[in-house]
């Protein structure tokens, strides 16, 4: 007898939110002759812009909790004759943080006045991409060791970041985050020169001595910037098996004073092989042996694969969240133009696509990704799900005080149809309200449903299915 139930009396972990991410720079190595412009909005009408914007942020939209940011090699030039080596000091005048971030300030901007026109609010991550080539001792972009004389430097070029968007935009940055698949030393040869091949995207080694060494120094830095309330996030992984395979966990975890200075735990979310190489699974126990350190301390997945943009794509989110135990996720960028991905993105799917003469087509990875988008607000606590039916999975959202209604997600993995009888267990709601997407529907509205104490329903193939309180 199949059996699926939803418990929101039990609390499984908070939830900070689902999350969006706009890429501008992200593999040329001359931004002046090849600005790349990787999210697209540079080639759209003011009208359609706002229309994403809408699509995204809007109270009928996707209405993310969570964003991150990416900064780029080409903020610092060169540190200049004059520049000030003392760690405490940070001279904005040798930064230009405006001239390659245009049109990720814009989305973040415009999608910020729309979340809070209707009373909500943004987390923002921002991680260094890549520093610039001059800090690394290779001396250019995507060197693979960074100069030691400049780790301050490095750990100044972000700080600056932050400052700018909290200081000049306004936008609620919350934590720094060191890097992006640093862990990766495979991508460069031996002798730590540049892999050469324009389809990588910017990152520098990263060992799990110095993610330890930053996150211990640069809390101090970041308190004489008057910013104590921006957490620092170790950086992100390719994946969580090599969060904890590699030795960034146990780092982190064993070192007492990067333990106590951590603000969230990072790594990527990605799972399967890439092309014919294991590439990762959702195991939690890096995390937890960070958290038997820093008790309650959060961690997100800052990158996943939209899949193939159907059922399978929100399986991953529900593994991510079960298995790994993380309170946040953000996809790979929500918007693309992937011509300008050098070589093919290795990560096709997203929410809306821009192609080169000057549109968009909303994606059905949008229809997806707007059943669980909606459904975990910032605020709500993940609750306890079942199901002994493996190719149909569960992701239940408490209101926990948040306002929000108790919602879960149904998703069917099978090739066919499955009737439900989903028991619902201490909500305050008797009846819920559902939508749906599959490979026919597109977040399509199908009525109340009465949970007595049961909801029956016929879940069709491939299909996720969100249910909200009323």
């Amino acid at each position: 007898m199949r059996r699926t139930a939803v418990d929101f009396t039990v609390k499984v972990n908070d939830w900070d939110g689902f999350g969006v991410n706009y890429v501008e720079a992200a593999q040329t190595r001359d931004y002046q002759a090849d600005p790349q412009e990787y999210g697209g909005f540079s080639t759209l009408t003011e009208t359609d812009r706002q229309q994403i914007i809408d699509l995204i942020f809007g109270d009928d939209g996707l209405k993310p909790g969570v964003l991150k940011m990416f900064l780029d090699p080409f903020h610092q030039p060169e540190p200049g004759a004059d520049y000030d080596w003392d760690p405490s000091v940070i001279d904005t005048g040798v930064y230009d943080h405006q001239s390659t971030t245009q049109w990720m300030r814009y989305f973040v901007r415009h999608g910020l006045l729309r979340t809070r026109a209707r009373g909500d609010d943004l987390s923002i991550l921002t991680t260094l991409y890549g520093p610039p080539g001059w800090m690394t001792v290779q001396k250019f972009v995507r060197g693979r060791d960074l100069d030691p004389k400049y780790k301050f430097e490095a750990a100044k070029y972000l700080i600056s970041w932050a400052s700018y968007l909290r200081e000049v935009e306004r936008f609620p940055v919350k934590y720094v985050c060191l890097h992006n698949e640093g862990e990766d030393w495979q991508r460069w040869p031996l002798d730590g020169s540049t892999a050469g091949t324009p389809n990588h995207d910017y990152n520098m080694y990263w060992p799990p001595e110095q993610v330890v060494d930053f996150v211990r120094f640069m809390r101090g830095m970041l308190d004489a910037q008057g910013m104590q309330d921006v957490g620092i996030a170790p950086g992100e992984t390719s994946n969580w098996v090599r969060f904890h395979e590699w030795g960034y966990a146990d780092a982190l975890a064993d070192d007492s004073g990067a333990a106590k200075n951590l603000g969230l735990i990072t790594s990527h979310g990605f799972y399967g092989r890439n092309p014919g190489r294991w590439y990762g699974d959702w195991r939690s126990v890096g995390i937890d042996g960070i958290r038997a350190s820093a008790p309650g301390l959060h961690a997100w997945a800052t990158s996943t694969s939209w899949s193939q943009m159907d059922a399978f794509f929100v399986w991953e989110i529900h593994n991510n969240i079960y298995s790994a135990k993380v309170n946040a996720i953000i996809p790979w960028a929500t918007v693309q133009r992937s011509s300008k991905w050098v070589g093919g993105d290795p990560n096709p799917g997203t929410a809306i696509r821009v192609d080169d003469e000057g549109s968009y087509t909303i994606e059905r990875g949008y229809y997806f990704y707007k059943q669980v988008c909606r459904a975990g607000q910032p605020g709500m606590a993940v609750a306890r799900v079942r199901s002994n039916d493996s190719e149909i999975s569960l992701i239940a959202f408490a209101s926990n005080g948040s306002g929000n209604p108790d919602a879960f997600v149904v998703v069917n993995l099978a090739e066919e149809e499955r009737d439900l009888n989903i028991e619902v267990v201490g909500s305050t709601s008797t009846s819920f309200t559902a939508y749906r997407s599959s490979p026919s529907d597109r977040y399509r509205p199908l009525g109340d449903y009465a949970a007595d104490p049961e909801i029956v329903y016929r879940a069709p193939a491939g299909s996720v299915t969100t249910f909200y309180g009323l």
